[in-house]
């Protein structure tokens, strides 16, 4: 029986505290919840390179920077990464020169690919070139590439790959058909021995000079340039949709540097992270990760520095057929088939004053409209989502005070982005997108107009329900929005949170914010109708990687228990136990009432599968102490047996890393009949599964 594997030593003390009930009822049901909702973000300067997705080992291969033997210096930071350390990305690793920092120059004259590109001075006697240590292999693996040269006839150029000291430890491959023309030349090493600073030499004797355009190297068993350790990882979360590829990024980005011969993609430095884009993951590249994820793919365009004819571009180049200019150009680069792309953003957050190409609401207003006009030229078909702010996101920004001197900006003021977006754009918006990151270290202080630290600390209920209080605060403003603007109810506009995380300092592969995550869900699935898309910021947050295995993290396993356990339509829980008034002054992002379902100090939630003959009642102990809860079911008969999927861990600061045991796991139970009464761990999430009679 059910009871019997909940058997802990509070029980005995549970039984005295007055009891929880929850009454689900099976016949009220709501919208379904979108797949959409486990939804994930990629941002380039973010986490596509930095943590590894992609399978590239070779820092700057298209050399932005010159060869030189001390690190290279980084342009000069600017917007929000102007004296911010956290954008301080000065090279750990680099090209340095062989033979002397006089045997090479970069060419800017006739470089392969963007501004320059190396050029080597040749000796008969002596091996000039150049360098980068630091690479990571690993003993009996195989690692591929290419090298992109030109040179003086005659040149024999050597690549190796050195790993161990000593001859055995030195894999070289020769080139003897060097040419004036550029020209690839494959790479193809397998390594003795593991290290964690081999170094790749590209050396030359000869008389005159040989240049180097690009050089890549990556482990043989990538997937399409994808580590394949990741796909399997991310592939189990089944998260339906993936937004690409900003995030502030998006609004300095060139699409088209990211499509075509990817050794002839410029490399660029990113104003936005302050980081080297090698531009190798582009529009194919997303969309053939999105394949071999089975996801849909998102994509935003750039409504910063970009304009509307580049956007309807983007458009005719994915979804045009071959025969359109852009679908033309698609099937050059080996695509010819469209993908059918329906997902689009315009824009990120535009009303923010950092943004590159940030302008004022109005001025935006009249964009947007263009953008979208032009972009359904192309396929009228595609869903567009707006770049939107609510009240809470123009406080915490404090972008409101910037436009019209107020804090928290009234509902359709001038400074009330989401609400400006809906009056003067509402035929060319599908969604709208809303974006949040909470702590629950900080609230707004409405009296001194600013967010201030939490003192002292919330319990650790209050602290886990800070997630969810950020999307009831968005229900609320919605909700508003009906009220003020009657064509919203004519057209309803859902919401997509398109970016959106719960943060702990140094918490990232803990399960501390398991619970807090839980919670968020549980407040979407209450209003399913409004709330259709969600994009964690980021993917990379959902597992822990270290260079050669990946595996999913505590978010990453609460993202695949809930995708996999829990059902698709909502029905109603209600209870006896209300959940208490909000610690802060209503207002921003502080809503009127408190998320949760009203059996304090739990969160209920529960759905029917698809096909209506399973029910599922998630159980969210948010505290740290032992819960006890009445489940009563209404309007249906469940199966005499069933499931539970819970996680629970001994501690709230469990973890889940890549080559360590896991203090976090799914645990699944075959249950009997689901019991009036079920005990619950501390800072438990608990999926309970029966089939519907």
């Amino acid at each position: 029986m059910l009871l019997l594997s909940f058997c802990f030593p509070f029980t005995a003390a549970l039984s005295q505290a007055p009891a929880i009930t929850a009454t689900v009822d099976v016949a009220k049901t709501g919208t379904p919840i979108s797949k959409n909702i486990y939804g994930q973000f990629l941002e380039h300067g973010g986490d596509i390179v930095n943590a590894g997705i992609w399978s590239e080992m070779l820092v700057d291969r298209k050399f932005f920077y010159p060869v030189a033997t001390v690190a290279p210096t980084p342009p000069p930071a600017m917007g929000n990464a102007a004296g911010n350390p956290r954008f301080d990305n000065v090279p750990k690793r680099w090209w340095s020169p062989v033979g002397g920092d006089s045997v090479v120059t970069m060419d800017n004259k006739a470089p392969y690919t963007g501004d320059q590109s190396p050029a080597v001075r040749l000796s008969p006697s002596e091996q000039h070139g150049l360098q980068q240590s630091g690479l990571v292999v690993h003993a009996k693996k195989t690692y591929t590439g290419r090298i992109v040269l030109a040179g003086t006839p005659g040149t024999v150029v050597r690549v190796a790959l050195i790993g161990k000291a000593g001859a055995a430890g030195r894999k070289v491959i020769t080139i003897h058909t060097v040419s004036r023309q550029y020209h690839p030349y494959p790479l193809r090493y397998t390594v003795d021995a593991d290290s964690d600073n081999a170094t790749l030499e590209i050396t030359g004797t000869g008389t005159g000079e040989f240049h180097v355009g690009a050089v890549s190297l990556m482990p043989a068993d990538n997937i399409d340039g994808f580590r394949p350790e990741v796909i399997a990882v991310l592939k189990q979360l089944r998260f339906g949709v993936l937004r690409f590829p900003g995030g502030n990024f998006v609004s300095s980005y060139e699409w088209r540097y990211g499509v075509g011969d990817i050794d002839k993609r410029p490399p660029i430095f990113d104003p936005v992270w302050h980081a080297l884009q090698p531009n190798d993951v582009g529009t194919d590249e997303f969309l053939t990760l999105c394949k071999l994820l089975g996801v849909d793919p998102y994509l935003t365009v750039n409504a910063g520095f970009g304009d509307a004819w580049s956007a309807r571009e983007l458009v005719e180049y994915t979804n045009g057929a071959a025969t359109t200019p852009m679908g033309k150009w698609r099937a050059q680069n080996g695509h010819p088939a469209p993908y059918n792309v329906k997902l689009w953003g315009i824009g990120n957050e535009p009303w923010g004053d950092y943004q590159m190409g940030a302008m004022a609401l109005p001025q935006y207003e009249l964009k947007h409209n263009l953008f979208a006009k032009e972009m359904r030229k192309i396929d009228p078909t595609i869903t567009l989502i707006a770049g939107g702010a609510m009240p809470d996101v123009m406080e915490g920004a404090d972008q409101s005070r910037r436009i019209n001197g107020q804090y928290v900006p009234d509902y359709l003021s001038s400074a009330d982005w989401t609400g400006q977006l809906l009056l003067h754009c509402l035929p060319n918006i599908d969604m709208i997108s809303e974006h949040y990151y909470a702590s629950g270290t900080e609230h707004t202080d409405m009296k001194l107009g600013k967010k201030v630290p939490i003192e002292p600390p919330l319990s650790p209920i209050e602290l886990q329900r800070a997630a969810a209080v950020q999307v009831r605060a968005k229900y609320e403003h919605y909700e508003k929005y009906l009220e003020l603007i009657p064509a919203l109810k004519a057209k309803p506009v859902p919401i997509a949170i398109d970016e959106w995380a719960y943060f702990l300092r140094g918490k990232r592969d803990s399960y501390s914010t398991v619970p807090a995550y839980a919670w968020a869900f549980h407040e979407m699935f209450r209003h399913s109708d409004v709330f259709q898309m969600a994009n964690l910021t980021f993917a990379t947050a959902t597992f822990s990687s270290n260079g050669t295995e990946a595996v999913l993290n505590p978010t990453g396993l609460l993202f695949k228990m809930y995708r996999d356990h829990f059902g698709v339509i909502p029905v109603e829980v209600s209870g006896n136990s209300p959940q208490p008034k909000p610690t802060f002054p209503v207002g921003g992002d502080q809503p009127a009432v408190n998320p949760g379902s009203p059996t304090y100090p739990l969160d209920v939630s529960a759905a029917l599968s698809e096909d209506r003959k399973t029910l599922t009642i998630a159980v969210l102990n948010p505290s740290d102490a032992g819960q006890s809860i009445h489940l009563d079911i209404h309007g249906a008969a469940l199966a005499s047996t069933g499931k539970l999927w819970r996680m629970a861990p001994n501690s709230i600061d469990a973890t889940v890393k890549a080559g360590s045991a896991a203090e976090v796991q799914v645990e699944e139970q075959s249950l009997g009949a689901l019991p009036a009464t079920v005990a619950l761990r501390p800072h438990s999430v608990n999926i309970y599964s029966y089939p519907v009679q």
